[in-house]
């Protein structure tokens, strides 16, 4: 999935496959509740009451954990015509600017998904329109639940943490909106380490365009060359 890019150290190899495993496990859940639904749907004129509202949720998760993701092998896609004019100086400088850029859209998002899944949490929200400048007392929706989707484990300890031992009937919105600050805080990190590659000039740029499209050509190319097509075009030339 990562294309060209290799993790540093052991430690880096493990968190990397740790990554990999996350977004593999969160599109096959995602595939395998929506084909159990079908088949009930058609099979059994049956469903899982809960299977649209979990996949919306798992979706949701893959988009969130994937940015990050796309950030640290450097695979969203980009308009660089502009980039390609310039010289390598003026490059590196611009790569630094679009991620320092980066950096501070990232942690306005990081501070709104915070704000917004604190509450559920029954934590403070911060303070401050755009940066944090304190917490401020924003607690009281603990109790609020998801419309199917059922407790699959820890029933008990959910409902002493974050609704005072009151009984939950469906799993708390708390858990799935875990994900927004976890997500936000994750891509926060992964701008920073680009950040880093690009002044120590291992990469110069944070995006991927033109270089994706030269290795569709060199796929296509060994393609055409194992089925003896690179042959025929030759010897037709």
């Amino acid at each position: 999935m990562s294309g060209a890019y290799q993790p540093k150290g052991r430690i880096g190899a493990v968190i990397h496959n740790i990554e990999e495993t996350v977004i593999a496990l969160l599109m096959g859940l995602m595939t395998l509740v929506t084909f159990i639904n079908v088949v009930l749907r058609y099979g059994f004129n049956s469903q899982l009451i809960w299977g649209l509202e979990l996949t919306l949720v798992l979706f949701a998760w893959l988009v969130l954990f994937g940015i990050a993701y796309g950030f640290k092998v450097v695979s969203h896609l980009g308009v660089d015509a502009l980039i390609n004019l310039s010289g390598s100086r003026m490059k590196r400088a611009m790569a630094i600017a679009a991620a320092l850029v980066c950096l501070v859209y990232a942690l306005l998002l990081l501070k709104g998904a915070w704000d917004y899944w604190a509450p559920f949490a029954e934590l403070n929200s911060t303070s401050g329109r755009w940066f944090p400048t304190g917490f401020e007392n924003s607690r009281g929706r603990g109790w609020y639940e998801m419309d199917q989707i059922p407790i699959p484990f820890a029933q008990t300890f959910l409902e002493n943490t974050f609704n005072f031992g009151e009984e939950y009937e469906k799993l708390p919105r708390v858990i799935p909106y875990a994900m927004l600050p976890f997500a936000m805080a994750l891509m926060v990190y992964r701008i920073a380490q680009l950040l880093v590659r690009i002044i120590r000039g291992e990469i110069t740029t944070i995006i991927v365009s033109h270089e994706a499209e030269d290795a569709v050509d060199e796929a296509g190319a060994e393609i055409d060359n194992s089925l003896g097509y690179g042959d025929a075009q030759q010897e037709t030339k």
